[in-house]
Order: C-alpha cells, then structure tokens, then sequence
C-alpha cells in the first residue's frame, strides 16, 4: 500500500509539474525578431526595434484613449487567456548567413513561435528559408524585393507593398507630373546598391523605363556598403540624366548625398526608393542638403487628417523616442500587430494554426496607422491591400506630395542647386 501511495504520489507531482508548464507556456507568446542591430543599419533596426516593443506593449497593457485600435484594451492576447507576447531579438549585422544562424538559434534554442524581420531583403531572403524549413511562420514587415513572395513558400507573409508596386508608384509619379504639372521629366538614370534589393530594382527600373516612354541614359550598381562613391557619382555626372532613381541603405545614402555636393552634381531629382533616404539619421546628418529629396514611401504623418489612428500612435512612439515613425517603424509596428491578431485568432501556439491565421487575415483600414486598404494575403503571402506614397523633403519634414489627390504640400521641382538652399 505503501508503494502505490508513492507513486499515486509521484503521478500527482507529474501532473501538477506538467499543469505548471503548460500554464506558464500560455502565459508567454515568444516571437524571435531578426533586426540590424548593429552594423550600418544599426540606426534603422534600434527604431524598428522600439516600435515593435511599443506594439507589444499595447498588446499586453493598453493604450488608453485610441479605442480603434486593436488590443488597446490590454491585458494580453483573449483569444489565450491573456498570453503575453514577449520579443526575442537577433542581430543579423545586415549579413545574410548570420541572419539564417540566427533563425534557426531563435527557433530551436528559445522555441519561438514565429519570427519577425529582417529588413534587408537579402537577410529576409535566407531567415525566411530557414523558418520555411521548420515550418514556422515568418512575418516580414519591411523587405521589398518582389522576388519574395515568388518562392512558392508556404509559412512566408509579407505586410509591406514590394518594389513592383513601388517601382511602377515612380513611374506614374512622373506622367502625371507631366500630364497635370506640365513639368517635363527627361533622362533618366539609376544608382543602386548592389544586394538583392537593389538589383532586383535596377531590373525594374531597366524594363519600366521604356514602357513608360523614357530613355535610361546610364545605370549604375555599386558595392552596398561602400566607403567611397567618387568615381561612380563621376560616371553619373557624365551622363548628365535629369533625374536620378536611387536605391541604398542608410550609409550609401547619406555618402552618395555628401558626394553629388563635393562633385557639385545636382539633377532636377533624385526620386529614392525608402530606406536610407526615410531613416531619420538621413534628415538628422544632412540637415539642409537633404531638402528636396523625393523618396517612395509607405506612411506620413501629415496623413492624420485622414486616420486619427496616425497621429495617436506617433504620439505614443514620440513619447517614447523623442522621434516621429518613419516608414521603416512604422511598417514594424503593423508588422507585429498582425502577427498578434493572428496568433490571437489561432487560440494557441501551434505553428500550423497560426500560419492558417496568417493566411485568412482580414484587417480593415481603421484599424492601421498606414495608408492602406487593409492587409489580406493572398496565395504567395504577399498583402494585397498596401499601398505607397511618395513624400518630399521639405523644412526638414518629409511631406506628402502624391498621389496628387492626397499631397499635403505641392511637389518641388527641379530641386534647387546647392548654393541655392538657405
């Protein structure tokens, strides 16, 4: 009798260990973020960084005051009894293997849920196969390559447009500046770095130019993360394009920048693809030889008029950083939004659960600081609700300028010299 007291014993401790673990695991929901933490894109991935974290916290304590916006109530995610998320990061360094190293560390050794990341488009590429291999979800908020969503991967979803759209976003900017401005665009030129991101736009760019009726008189693709640009910003003066259609990270950005005014190179616009051209060391480090610069985008302060929701969770952010969301925060914001949603909706932790959330999201406008249509995946994981804008560089803000029927400010254009600039 004594025996099987024991074991009855023991066999209640077992239940009650396992009761204990199982609890606890409710209790915490861990996603595994994959960011630049340092490195050249160190300034973009701590703002990332800080936006997902304000997102979390909405999700496990409220934001008082925005009722529109989703868990502002609260107290951690309903649909798991009031599971908290927590964040584990991981820095990539902007490299592409170290990004997969720290994949697979993040899915095998902390037991995440679901990854998040990684803004360069290249480490997104590698990550996101190590996730697929496991099979567990990865959100990625802010990579545009097109090639992304081409790869036939099941457990990938993308919440940002990608640079199909964006590129072509540049395009029509141009006729119907000539359309409805009457401004005339000219030759054009490109300058590009040179990983993923930037040869799969320099493609684009190539195939667009003469479907939409320009001449593309030089294209240049250089070493991401170059410490010099002298010789290809020679090469570019040479050609003399009137508009130039620049891709780069935060470094080459604000290089290439210091380089066009040593070289006293200036066109009529440089039309940037985001990045580097809308982190906010890129305004901070070239005060007012930043002025003008046209850059694609995907949110804009100035568009509050036209969601509350905007201007209430910049306030938030602002409190926090003392900066304003740029297009890069802002995407991570809604990134980890809709993989909270998903998760809630799946009830539980199980990837293939959650992966099936992620495919039926349904998020309506209201309830997004972006200006878009909502997010709604289809067959690829790529949302087809997104949109972008295109803003300009003006008294140090970044200003709405198209679509035209949304601009809060009239373009600028040509850009003035650089004695010209107060």
């Amino acid at each position: 009798m004594r025996r099987t007291f024991i074991r009855a014993v023991l066999g209640a401790a077992v239940v009650s260990t396992l009761g204990v673990s199982a609890h606890a695991q409710t209790q915490e929901i861990r996603i595994g973020a994959i960011y630049p933490l340092t490195g050249a894109a160190a300034s973009a991935g701590a703002e990332m960084r800080q936006a997902m974290e304000l997102a979390v916290d909405i999700v496990n304590n409220g934001a008082k005051g925005i009722p529109n916006l989703p868990f502002a109530a609260g107290g951690g995610l309903p649909g798991l009894k009031g599971a908290r998320i927590k964040l584990i990061f991981a820095d990539h360094q902007g490299n592409p293997q170290t990004g997969a190293t720290e994949a697979e560390r993040l899915i095998t050794q902390e037991k995440v849920v679901a990854l998040i990341g990684a803004y360069n488009s290249n480490v997104t590429a590698t990550a996101s196969q190590v996730a697929e291999r496991y099979k567990v979800p990865f959100l990625n908020a802010e990579s545009s390559s097109a090639s992304l969503t081409q790869r036939g991967f099941r457990w990938f979803f993308r919440t940002t447009p990608h640079d199909d759209l964006f590129v072509h976003n540049a395009f029509e900017f141009m006729k119907e500046l000539e359309a409805k401005k009457g401004i005339k665009v000219g030759a054009l030129a490109n300058f590009n770095e040179n990983t993923l991101w930037g040869n799969e736009t320099t493609k684009l760019q190539a195939k667009l130019a003469p479907e939409f009726g320009y001449s593309l008189v030089k294209q240049i693709t250089y070493p991401a993360k170059s410490t010099q640009l002298t010789s290809e910003v020679q090469s570019l003066k040479v050609a003399s394009p009137k508009v130039v259609l620049q891709s780069s990270y935060l470094g080459d950005a604000i290089l290439s920048m210091k380089t066009y005014k040593e070289l006293g190179f200036m066109p009529d616009m440089i039309l940037a693809n985001n990045a580097g051209f809308t982190d906010t060391e890129f305004i901070r480090t070239l005060g007012k030889d930043a002025e003008f610069v046209i850059t694609r985008e995907v949110w804009a302060l100035d568009l509050t008029s036209r969601n509350p929701l905007i201007k209430q969770v910049n306030d938030l952010y602002f409190g926090r950083t003392k900066a304003n969301f740029t297009g890069n925060s802002s995407r991570s914001f809604t990134g980890i939004m809709v993989l909270a949603d998903a998760i809630n909706r799946a009830k539980g932790t199980d990837p293939e659960e959650i992966r099936k959330a992620l495919a039926a999201t349904d998020l309506k406008a209201d309830g997004l600081i972006m200006p878009w249509n909502g997010v709604k995946f289809d067959s690829t994981g790529q949302n087809t609700l997104g949109r972008g804008i295109l803003v300009q560089v003006m008294d140090g803000k970044y200003n709405t300028v198209w679509p035209f029927n949304m601009a809060a400010r009239d373009v600028v254009w040509p850009m003035p010299g650089w004695d010209k600039r107060k």
